[in-house]
């Protein structure tokens, strides 16, 4: 991922140097925008040698070509690209890549432009820039009968000086580029240019040759050795085999090289290959035949960092202000000769209101941005932190009503919470870090319970329901809910549904595109309903499951009670009372 290459220009620049001064052949492939960058930056292959060590091979360094660079913007190799998109694009590729940059700096300008290269390039982090011996505009070295006018070895060796002069650090380095090969020139001229640019303070050289015989560059190689003897330096020696491709490596080594660069050779494959694919298209009209010469999107979205972000944003939506809709409309007439006509949300448990402290369980897992929604007893709802708002007709209709009057909560995503429930801090923590669009929170205890008298249960089968005589990895994917309902045989019943779910912004629109179609398009008995206006949550979610949509679930085991009947409010103030703490262990409901 992108974003992991975290290098500072400072701790860029000195890389190469340092691969230098340990003696090893230094690697370089062209890129020449961020997506190349990546390529550059990542390609490495593994394999073990012929006395079975284990070999990694990869690139060293990244040259950013000016061929390559001015050719992807669609223009020809003759210095008219300026410097400022030269430097956009090192830079968008110094973003996205860690090894050491190589630039191609052309001709390098007059004395005085170079010297605002060489300040911007080092500034940048890039590690060194090459320039070539010719006249400005250069012509490309490559193609054949293109005439190539030299500078003077002293007014480029005066450049290099220049340039040496305003650089500030010793981490940077300018080398020469040896065009006398290339003019027709021939090995003196190019020693005698070699001797003026190291005497100037040049940190290298660069000898280029368009012959397919690398023979010439091999016998520079053997002469430039001897050179540097002469002046008693040691200064690398460069090549960039695109025509003598045949000499390998390990060859180029033993002559005597430093830095091996492979100048244009991504360009060229795109090229060749955005080609191609286009012809195809043409060619059949549709894109099938194109396919297998297309990377996956998935890995392009891994490359460039989608893959990260989209986990990220998974995380940030698990730890965001997610909205939380109370539906707290109904009567309790189960409590009611307890309660009076006191709402179920204000029944006191251990000196604060249910309420309450479903608010305090919500609030330490950051979620702030509660609505509750009010109907019977509305004067008597009271809480800090919430809003209240009304639902209409509460004693004709159903929760999921009620659970729709704050339906413009839900737009981004929702968390709804059933008003009679207290829940562990944890279970929300768990709710929030699931990665599916619906998760309802279930209990698996349901197996091993008797059913309660008078007490109606939203009872969940699992699509894949566990067999006991043998083990199974259970993954999380595979948690997925066939059938819930009121009406289901307790026999099949794998779990309950303890009023408690998660809706991502696709799965919010998902349950309000269905709930809208099932409330203007359909009659008579919907699922367990016998009509549109008894039609409930449990209804609206096994709609949701026939037509095609996944609904998971979160599996727990305890950690919750329902007050439902004058037992349960003892229970609740036993438990808090007893442990003196907002977050009791909570049996099973």
């Amino acid at each position: 991922m992108t974003l992991l290459n975290k290098t500072l220009p400072e701790e860029r620049r000195g890389k190469l140097k340092h691969m230098l001064a340990q003696g090893q052949l230094v690697r370089a492939i062209e890129a020449h925008n961020g997506l190349s960058g990546i390529i550059a930056d990542n390609a490495r292959i593994e394999g073990q040698d012929v006395d079975g060590n284990q070999v990694i091979r990869e690139f060293d360094a990244i040259w950013e070509s000016s061929l390559t660079d001015s050719a992807s913007k669609g223009h020809p190799d003759i210095e008219v690209i300026s410097f400022d998109s030269r430097l956009h694009t090192i830079q968008e590729i110094l973003a996205v890549t860690k090894k050491p940059m190589i630039v191609d700096g052309d001709t390098g300008g007059d004395p005085n432009m170079f010297e605002y290269t060489v300040s911007k390039l080092e500034r940048a982090g890039v590690s060194a820039v090459i320039i070539e011996d010719k006249v400005f505009p250069k012509r490309n070295s490559l193609e054949a009968g293109t005439t190539q006018t030299l500078q003077e070895p002293q007014a480029f060796a005066y450049k290099i000086k220049r340039g040496k002069a305003v650089q500030m650090t010793d981490d940077f380095m300018i080398i020469a580029r040896l065009e006398s090969l290339i003019a027709g020139l021939g090995l003196d001229d190019a020693l005698d240019r070699a001797r003026a640019y190291l005497e100037a303070g040049a940190d290298g050289i660069m000898i280029h040759s368009k012959s397919k015989d690398p023979s010439e560059i091999l016998e520079f190689a053997k002469r430039y050795r001897s050179l540097l003897a002469e002046l008693e330096m040691d200064k690398p020696l460069i090549c960039v085999p695109t025509t003598y491709n045949n000499i390998v490596e390990d060859e180029l080594k033993k002559s005597g090289f430093h830095i091996v660069i492979y100048a244009n050779h991504l360009l060229r494959t795109a090229y060749k290959s955005m080609l191609e694919t286009a012809r195809t298209i043409l060619l059949n009209q549709r894109s099938f035949e194109a396919d297998p010469m297309c990377a996956p999107l998935r890995d392009i979205f891994d490359a460039v960092g989608f893959l990260d972000v989209k986990e990220k944003d998974r995380l940030d939506e698990s730890n965001k202000n997610t909205p939380v809709i109370i539906p707290a409309a109904g009567r309790a007439p189960d409590l009611e000769p307890v309660i009076g006509d006191t709402p179920k949300a204000m029944v006191d448990i251990a000196g604060k209101t249910l309420l309450a402290r479903q608010i305090k369980s919500l609030n330490i897992n950051r979620l702030t941005d509660i609505t509750v929604v009010t109907g019977y007893g509305k004067d008597k709802m009271q809480a800090e932190g919430v809003s209240f708002v009304e639902a209409p007709d509460y004693e004709k209709n159903t929760e999921l009503d009620s659970i729709l009057a704050a339906e413009s909560k839900m737009s981004n995503g929702f968390i709804m919470l059933y008003s009679d429930i207290l829940v562990e801090y944890g279970v929300f923590a768990k709710l929030l870090a699931s990665r599916e669009d619906i998760v309802l929170v279930v209990d698996n205890s349901i197996q091993y319970l008797d059913q309660v008298d008078g007490k109606a249960t939203d009872y969940v089968i699992s699509r894949n329901k566990r067999n006991p005589s043998r083990r199974a990895i259970n993954f999380d994917y595979q948690n997925t809910i066939g059938k819930i309902g009121k009406k289901i045989d307790p026999a099949l019943a794998t779990h309950e549904f303890i009023g408690l779910a998660k809706f991502t912004k696709t799965g919010a629109e998902q349950f309000l595109e269905t709930y809208h179609d099932v409330r203007q398009n359909l009659r008579g008995q919907i699922q367990e309903a016998e009509d549109v206006s008894k039609f409930r949550l449990t209804d609206l979610v096994q709609e949701m499951i026939d037509r095609g949509f996944n609904v998971h679930y979160l599996e727990i085991h305890k950690g919750w009670l329902e007050i439902h009947f004058p037992q349960d409010i003892e229970l609740a103030n036993e438990l808090f009372v007893s442990t003196a703490s907002d977050a009791p262990q909570i049996p099973t409901s």
